[in-house]
């Protein structure tokens, strides 16, 4: 492993970015490339044979035999298929390495075999994949050798798309559009073009794997399907920001080296709040860039915790009881020469462009709060959203109280004439400076919380991709920035509208904006009496992806299709129903094989040991009775609930695939796996610790 003084030297040493290419390339194709980068100029045949050639040459001399397609399905993880540069023997024997322009442009993976949501059926096989140019290909370093990793997006032989990334660049372009339209207004004549700037905060869990090994609910679902709170979880929050113990530290050291040679700016590490929990923060880039870089992380922190004797869980809420794990998506809009769309400046007051772009994305989030939600839908999510740092389920936006009072003079007297200044921050102790702190507070509990000169995204699920939030972000807020320069531009005087349009905005959508307690219970009732929508769970949320608002919105900026959409909701119904069906019959296969015989065999030793101390004398043995009798009793609550859940989860092939399904599984299977964890994580407590049959929550989170 490299040392962390040669960092520079290590940092996207296994990349193929601009540096390689503007050495490697002739000046011309290299200029080509670039155009087809900045400008989205199509690449011609032969300039893509070039850079293929010289992609190849630079893989093979970083050890890569192979090349494959990187891309993202609709599975939630990245898929790829490899094949060798050799092409076939010559007449000597030997073999020749190539890889074309075509082999790098094109790829052709099966189509069936992914989720569709009905777009192909198995009979319908042809896929493509399509180089994504935007995001730098990258060579991966495994025990089968060295890979040439080529982003790409990924769609139907009819053009549908099959992935994740295919709507994000697409979104990308509609705010770039429309963001370009709303600059121009403002007099801004030299940024060519405005770019979603993302950076995904990861965290996760780490745990021994030898343990993780004896635990079969982590390992075919990921998350503990039982346990027992242990008598110490994150009461004390001794664990967030504390010291980094020596098997961890070496863990993220290695992370980080990782990362850096894929040219991942990974930046900032921690523990979290919940014990055996953490975090890594990257730099900020452009959305497609984070995209990739996050599901290149995701893989990294699983691989090295293998090395170290470690796994690491991404799960949502891997453990009951203490803090679940999230990926807050923290997002702005900058333009190609470094300016902020959501920089307010020190007087937000005055700063019109700003106050317009504020106003349009609370006006955004308002309309399509449902669909923002949707976005961070997961099976997990629904375990984790609601408490412990998590958002609650229900979207609104925090503002600060230095945004919120400028949009209250705005609202009242229809001018703002001030912005809430930051004061110093008296320490008390004289040999610390005073320092000046910032005008607004945080809001840990907002799901939509502005922080400077971003929005921070907390919903999302710590193994989603962050593709789906951003893709309805970029939506929302070109579809709210074409409405607002549909307005100014045919206006006859601009200062009057522009001024009109922020008060108008800000005045409709103030329902959105909540700066108090998220995890307050009066909350969900205020939210209720705005009318902001209340969708507790994934099964609650998918139906905002075929609203008639929803299919408008993104069929009018291409996109999504209405078919699209469908087969989205499709696959959400099916992945939910499918996750559930596999935890209830873990829970059962656990409960039958596990947890019922060694309560058997510990009821047997107590019952052996109250007639053995009958027999030897005459004392007292009711401590052991009523041990044995409160075992037997949950013991026989336990059958009963397992029996219960058997018969639910026999009754879900009868329902259609789809919503149905997905609806009988929220209702019906997951009330009964909830039943059945309730007596046996009270067994657990009762049961000698050498005969339960699993590590306890103890175990796993205490002892890494």
């Amino acid at each position: 492993m490299s040392d962390y003084t040669n960092v520079k030297e290590l940092f996207g040493c296994d990349v193929f970015n601009d540096s390689v290419m503007q050495e490697r390339l002739p000046k011309k194709v290299y200029k080509e490339l670039k155009k087809t980068i900045e400008e989205g100029k199509e690449l011609s045949m032969e300039i893509a044979d070039v850079v293929a050639h010289e992609m190849k040459e630079w893989a093979i001399e970083k050890g890569a035999t192979h090349y494959s397609h990187w891309f993202q399905p609709l599975t939630g993880v990245t898929a790829e298929k490899h094949d060798a540069f050799i092409t076939a023997p010559m007449e000597n024997g030997k073999v020749l390495l190539s890889f074309s322009g075509k082999e790098l442009i094109k790829g052709e993976p099966d189509a069936s075999s992914f989720p569709s949501g009905g777009l192909r059926a198995t009979f319908e096989a042809r896929g493509y994949t399509a180089w994504d140019c935007t995001s730098p290909a990258f060579v991966r370093h495994d025990a089968a050798g060295g890979t040439l990793c080529i982003p790409t997006a990924f769609c139907s032989y009819t053009g549908e798309a099959l992935d994740q990334k295919t709507p994000l660049l697409r979104s990308m372009e509609a705010v770039n559009k429309q963001a370009l339209r709303l600059i121009r207004l403002f007099g801004n004549t030299t940024s060519k073009k405005v770019t979603p700037s993302v950076g995904a905060e990861q965290e996760y869990f780490l745990i021994d794997k030898e343990k993780w090994l004896q635990r079969k609910d982590l390992t075919y679902t990921g998350r503990t399907l039982f346990g027992a709170m242990p008598p110490k979880g994150q009461e004390m929050d001794d664990h967030y920001l504390g010291t980094i113990r020596q098997r961890v530290s070496a863990y993220m050291k290695e992370v980080n080296e990782e990362c850096w040679k894929l040219g991942i700016t990974a930046k900032t590490q921690h523990n979290e709040v919940a014990p055996a929990q953490h975090e890594l923060a990257p730099i900020y880039a452009p959305a497609n860039i984070a995209a990739d870089h996050n599901q290149m992380m995701m893989r990294i922190l699983k691989k090295v915790a293998s090395r170290h004797g470690m796994r690491c869980l991404l799960h949502e809420k891997p453990f009951a009881g203490v803090n679940g794990s999230g990926k807050h998506n923290n997002w702005s809009l900058t333009t190609d020469d470094g300016i902020n769309l959501l920089e307010p400046g020190k007087t937000p007051h005055e700063n019109i462009q700003f106050l317009l772009v504020l106003t349009c994305i609370l006006k955004a989030v308002d309309i399509h709060a449902d669909l923002l939600r949707e976005s961070a839908a997961d099976v997990g999510n629904d375990h984790r959203l609601g408490g412990n740092e998590a958002p609650p389920a229900v979207i609104s936006v925090f503002l600060g109280e230095q945004l919120e009072d400028v949009l209250d003079q705005l609202i009242s007297t229809g001018m703002a004439t001030h912005s809430k200044k930051g004061s110093k921050l008296h320490t008390g102790v004289k040999t610390l400076p005073d320092f000046m702190k910032d005008a607004t507070d945080r809001n840990r509990t907002s799901p939509f919380a502005f922080t400077g000169n971003k929005f921070e995204f907390r919903m999302v699920g710590s193994r989603d991709s962050i593709s789906e939030c951003n893709v309805v972000l970029n939506t929302i807020a070109a579809q709210a920035f074409k409405e607002a320069c549909d307005r100014l531009e045919a206006a006859p005087d601009f200062d009057l509208a522009v001024h009109d349009l922020i008060k108008e905005y800000a005045t409709e959508h103030q329902r959105i904006v909540f700066n108090g307690n998220g995890y307050a219970p009066e909350w969900e009732e205020e939210a209720k009496r705005r009318g902001l929508p209340i969708l507790p769970s994934m099964v609650d949320a998918i139906p905002a992806l075929t609203t008639d608002k929803a299919v408008e919105l993104f069929e009018t900026f291409h996109v999504f299709t209405k078919a699209e959409l469908e087969s989205r909701a499709e696959i959400q119904y099916e992945i939910y129903a499918k996750a559930i069906n596999i935890e209830a019959k873990t829970m059962l296969d656990i409960v039958t094989k596990q947890i019922i015989p060694a309560v058997i065999k510990y009821t047997t030793v107590l019952a052996q040991s109250v007639n053995a101390v009958r027999a030897a004398a005459a004392v007292d043995v009711s401590v052991q009775l009523g041990l044995l009798t409160k075992c037997s009793e949950r013991l026989a609550k336990t059958n009963e609930a397992m029996e219960a859940l058997a018969e639910v989860v026999s009754h879900i092939g009868e329902y259609p695939e789809g919503r149905e399904r997905a609806v009988y599984c929220r209702e019906k299977v997951v009330t009964a796996m909830e039943e059945l964890r309730r007596p046996v994580d009270e067994l657990e407590m009762l049961v000698d610790k050498e005969m339960w049959p699993m590590p306890s929550y103890g175990d796993l989170i205490f002892e890494v």
